[in-house]
């Protein structure tokens, strides 16, 4: 085990090892464009390294295609991650569970077309689809049935 958590292995997540890798995009100035649209417009990206961070990833997965995916989901869902919007929120408290309330109903609660089924149910964590009613009941500290 090295000092930071990591084996030759991998990054431990239960008992499992996984493959991890980033891809640090590289960015020069915005081409022929004015000043005004520099101010709106991304930079032009010039390059990307990849970089494996722990274990043996496949290197034509090491992609930001999945993480933008997650972060246009995000802000499609809940509007409060979109500019010029008024559906903020005043406590850091209420933000956070902004968010987890969004991962519970995403992952146990809304059907996932390409899935046919919820991404709890398509790794096994659950055989049916969580109601609204279950997350009521689980904001009130009752322990839902998986099973059924």
């Amino acid at each position: 085990m090295g000092s930071i958590g990591v084996q030759r292995r991998g990054i431990r997540v239960g008992t499992s090892f996984i493959d991890f890798a980033q891809l640090q995009k590289i960015y020069g100035k915005p081409g022929n464009a004015t000043s005004t649209e520099k101010k709106y417009s991304p930079a032009d990206c010039i390059g990307a390294k990849k970089n494996t961070i722990s274990g043996n990833p496949d290197p034509k997965h090491i992609s930001t295609s999945f993480a933008e995916r997650q972060n246009l989901t995000m802000r499609m869902h809940m509007r409060r991650f979109t500019s010029l919007t008024n559906a903020f929120s005043k406590k850091i408290e209420n933000h956070f569970l902004a968010i987890a309330l969004h991962f519970v109903y995403y992952n146990f609660v809304k059907l996932h077309k390409t899935l046919r089924v919820t991404p709890a149910m398509a790794v096994g964590l659950t055989k049916r689809f969580l109601t609204l009613e279950d997350l009521v009941n689980l904001a009130d500290g009752v322990k839902p049935t998986f099973s059924d």
